[in-house]
C-alpha cells in the first residue's frame, strides 16, 4: 500500500499542469489560528482550520515561512531550513498538516526564502569567522573602498546601504533586506547544491511546491558594479515605500542577473520528478513583467511568477487592467502570471482602493476571470479591511523604521477572525494577548458571523472560486481583453468553451454591447451577474455579466 505522500506525488505527476489557473490561498501562520494559547498562530492551528480553506474550493494553500528563525523579519530570516520553529510547532505537526490537507484535496506550497538567511544561521556564523573557513565564500563579502566606505552604492529595501561592516573579517557583507539577513552567494556552487537539497528535503516530506521569496534577488553582479541613477519620471513605490531612496536606482547589478536562470533550471530539475510547482516572487518596480516572462518561459524554468501589478496602490481601472494584460502578452506571452490583490506585505485591497461592498464583489469575480493563477490572502474572503495598528503595538521593523509616512505591514497581518468573541476565536478567550491586536471592526465580519448567510461576502467568494472551477476555460483558456470606457471586456476561449465577461469598474451605470449569441451562464445570477437583453447588457455600478456561447 502506497503512502499518502506517494499517492499525492503520483497524482501531481499524472496531472503536471495542475498549477495552471489554480486558486491559491495564502496563510500567514502567525495570524491564522493559535492552538496553544501563546498568542501566536501555529501549524496545528492551520490544520484545525483546513476545513474552512477547503470549503472555499481553492486548489492549494501557500504557507508563509515557519522555519526556525530569530524572527527579526518574522520568519523571512531563516536559521534552519529543515526544521520548524518551536513557535509554530514541530515537523510532526507539519507532516500532520500535509496529510490532512491532501485528504481534503488541498495542495500545500511552502514559502522558501533562498536569497538570504538569518545572521544566526550556522552557515553565516562559520562564514564570518574568518576568510579561510570552508564556508568563507557562502555569503557575499567584499573589501571596503580605500576610504573605508562600502564597495558600491547598492541600497537595502529596508533602508540605508545594502552593506554591513563586519569587524571580524574586516569586510562588508551584502544584505538586500535587514542587516540581520545576509545574502547568500549564488556564485558559489556549494551554496546552490545545499539549497537544492533543502528543496528536496521538503519535497520528500510531501509538499506540492514552493512559493519562492524574492526570486530575482538570488544572484548579484560578481563585479559589484554601481547601480545607475533612475530617471525620476520612472520612479514608483511598487517594491519599496515612496520614502525609501531604494526607488531612486535602476537595479541592474544587485538583482535580476542573467546568471540566475541557471539556478532556476537546476531547481526545476529537482522538482520535476515530484510533479511539484513553484511560483516565484519577482520584486522589480520597472521590469517585473519582463522578468516574469524570462523566468517562466518554456518548461525548464519556473512554472509561474507572482506579479505585483494588481497589488498596486491605486484602484485598477478598466484601462489599467487591460494595459497590464496587454503588456503581459507583449513581454511574457509564453510565461504564466499569478495574480493577487492582497498579501502580507501590502494594505488590504478593500481599504487600499476604498472599495464598497459591491466593488469588492466585482473585483473578486474579475480575479477569477483573468488569465493566470490567482492568490487569495487570508481574510480576503471575509471582506476584511486594513486594521489600524497603533505605533506602540507595531511589530514590523519596516514600519518602525519609516513611521509615520509608512506604517509598515502589521495592518494586514492582524489575526484572522473566526467568531465575534474575545480574540476573534484566533486564541482561546483565556489565552495570552495575540501578538498583534485583533481589529474590533473585523469581529462583525468573522467566519461564524457569515457562515450560512448566502448573501455574505464569504458565500460570494466561494461562488467566485466555484465559477473558475466550473469553467476550465477561465483557468487555462486564451484571453482577449479590452477597455471600453469603464467597462472591461474579457473574452476567454479554449477548453471547448467561449466566454464573455463584462465588468463595469465604476460607480456609474452604463450599457455594454454583448453581440450575437451570448447567454448568461448557469448560476450567473447567484453571483450577482446580470443577463443580456437582446444584444445589450445594462450594467449598474460595479455590475458584471458572465456570458457563454
Amino acid at each position: 500500500m502506497i503512502s499518502s505522500v506517494e499517492a499525492a506525488r503520483e497524482a501531481r505527476v499524472a496531472n503536471p499542469d495542475w498549477w495552471r489557473g489554480a486558486v491559491i490561498y495564502q496563510v500567514y501562520p502567525r495570524s491564522y489560528q493559535d492552538s496553544t494559547g501563546d498568542g501566536v498562530g501555529d501549524l496545528a492551528g492551520i490544520t484545525r482550520r483546513l476545513g474552512h480553506i477547503a470549503s472555499l474550493g481553492v486548489d492549494a494553500l501557500w504557507i508563509s515561512p515557519f522555519f526556525k528563525s530569530p524572527m527579526k523579519d518574522f520568519g523571512y530570516d531563516v536559521s534552519d531550513y529543515c526544521d520548524v520553529d518551536p513557535m509554530f510547532g514541530t515537523l510532526a505537526d507539519f507532516d500532520a498538516l500535509i496529510v490532512r490537507a491532501h485528504e481534503l484535496g488541498v495542495k500545500v506550497l511552502i514559502d522558501l526564502v533562498l536569497s538570504h538567511t538569518s545572521d544566526q544561521h550556522p552557515w553565516f556564523q562559520e562564514s564570518r569567522a574568518d576568510r579561510t573557513n570552508p564556508k568563507a565564500d557562502w555569503y557575499v563579502w567584499a573589501d571596503p573602498k580605500p576610504d573605508g566606505t562600502p564597495p558600491n552604492n547598492w541600497l537595502s529595501i529596508f533602508g540605508g546601504s545594502a552593506w554591513q561592516w563586519d569587524g571580524g573579517r574586516m569586510q562588508y557583507y551584502l544584505h538586500n533586506f535587514l542587516t540581520s539577513q545576509p545574502d547568500l552567494n549564488f556564485h558559489c556552487p556549494q551554496v546552490k547544491a545545499e539549497l537544492l537539497e533543502v528543496a528536496e528535503f521538503w519535497l520528500e516530506r510531501g509538499v506540492d511546491g514552493f512559493r519562492l521569496d524574492t526570486i530575482n534577488f538570488y544572484t548579484h553582479d560578481a563585479e559589484l558594479r554601481d547601480n545607475p541613477a533612475l530617471d525620476p519620471a520612472l520612479r514608483n513605490d511598487q517594491t519599496a515605500p515612496a520614502v525609501n531612496p531604494y526607488n531612486w536606482q535602476e537595479h541592474l547589478y544587485d538583482k535580476s542577473r542573467p546568471e540566475n536562470l541557471g539556478f532556476l533550471r537546476e531547481l526545476r530539475a529537482v522538482m520535476r520528478p515530484y510533479g511539484a510547482a513553484a511560483v516565484g516572487e519577482v520584486g522589480d518596480a520597472q521590469r517585473g513583467l519582463e522578468i516574469l516572462g524570462q523566468y517562466t518561459r518554456g518548461d525548464d524554468l519556473m512554472h509561474m511568477c507572482y506579479a505585483f501589478e494588481l497589488l498596486a496602490k491605486d484602484l485598477p481601472t478598466a484601462q489599467y487592467v487591460a494595459d497590464v494584460m496587454h503588456r503581459v502578452e507583449r513581454v511574457a506571452r509564453d510565461g504564466w502570471a499569478c495574480w493577487a490583490f492582497s498579501n502580507h506585505d501590502v494594505p488590504r485591497h478593500t481599504s487600499r482602493w476604498g472599495l464598497s461592498d459591491a466593488a469588492t464583489r466585482a473585483y473578486a469575480v474579475l480575479m477569477m476571470c483573468l488569465r493566470g493563477s490567482a492568490c487569495l490572502y487570508q481574510g480576503e474572503e471575509l471582506g476584511l479591511g486594513e486594521a489600524d495598528v497603533a505605533y506602540e503595538d507595531l511589530q514590523d521593523p519596516y514600519g518602525i523604521e519609516f513611521w509615520p509616512e509608512f506604517k509598515g505591514r502589521d495592518g494586514c497581518r492582524t489575526p484572522m477572525v473566526w467568531d465575534a468573541g474575545v480574540h476573534g476565536g484566533f486564541s482561546e478567550a483565556s489565552a495570552a494577548r495575540p501578538w498583534l491586536p485583533v481589529a474590533p471592526e473585523h469581529l462583525l465580519k468573522a467566519v461564524a458571523e457569515q457562515e450560512g448567510d448566502s448573501a455574505s461576502m464569504l458565500a460570494h467568494y466561494r461562488r467566485a472560486v466555484a465559477l473558475r472551477k466550473g469553467y476550465p476555460v477561465l483557468a487555462k483558456g486564451a484571453q482577449e481583453i479590452e477597455a471600453e470606457g469603464d467597462v472591461l471586456r474579457i473574452t476567454r476561449h479554449g477548453e471547448g468553451k467561449e466566454m464573455l465577461c463584462l465588468f463595469n469598474l465604476s460607480e456609474t451605470a452604463c450599457t455594454a454591447e454583448a453581440g450575437e449569441g451570448w447567454a448568461a451562464i448557469e448560476k450567473a445570477g447567484a453571483l450577482g451577474a446580470v443577463a443580456p437583453l437582446n444584444r445589450q447588457v445594462a450594467l449598474g455600478p460595479w455590475g458584471f455579466a458572465l456570458l457563454a456561447r
